[in-house]
């Protein structure tokens, strides 16, 4: 995971504070949402091979993400998951709760995609009802900017989409530390010089 995850952040607060942060910001966002028995988690991992590790929850499935880039990732797990309605969300979000992933299944339930915008310009959440085909949502998004929303919606002409609510995520030094009481101690930013 160390140097693949998390870049932006890395850039800034370095390999290991961001590969911390990745780390403790999954299993903090697992623990608060995996056991809901309204939904079945599962673990999206990349690389591919981190599937085997023991570092995610044993008692929960995982599955690779696939692809070279974000948006071939997440169309490979919509294409691989089980029939029905899915949910993909980011694990760098602080602010989600089992509250946030109902709501955005019951919006799902009323209409053929569902987004947690978050306060960049991206989102925290995309969810797809998948039938009677999966949709391709994720062509010619612009990622890690402002427009990766409008770029995604721009793909779903003719579909209905709902908005769940507006959260931040963090992909930067500014927006690690805009959430650091989130997280707790352990993924503090670094102190600036």
């Amino acid at each position: 995971m160390a140097g693949v995850v998390k870049t932006r952040l890395a850039r800034e607060i370095g390999v290991v504070g961001a590969t911390r942060f990745a780390r403790h910001a999954a299993h903090a966002l697992l623990g608060r949402v995996a056991s809901d028995p309204r939904w079945q988690t599962i673990v999206a991992v990349a690389p591919d091979t981190g599937v085997v590790s023991r570092f995610w929850p044993h008692q929960l499935a995982r599955m690779p993400q696939g692809g070279r880039d974000l948006g071939a990732r997440m169309q490979h797990i919509f294409d691989h998951l089980p029939p029905g309605p899915a949910l993909i969300v980011g694990t760098d979000v602080p602010g989600i709760t089992p509250a946030h992933m109902a709501e955005a299944f019951r919006l799902l339930g009323r209409h053929d995609a569902v987004f947690g915008p978050a306060v960049d310009g991206g989102y925290w959440v995309v969810g797809a009802k998948r039938r009677p085909r999966v949709p391709r949502l994720f062509a010619d998004v612009r990622w890690s900017g402002p427009h990766a929303l409008a770029d995604t919606l721009a793909n779903l002409k003719g579909s209905t989409v709902a908005f769940a609510a507006t959260l931040r995520d963090v992909d930067d030094a500014q927006s690690l530390e805009a959430s650091a009481g989130c997280f707790g101690r352990r993924v503090l930013p670094r102190a600036r010089a």
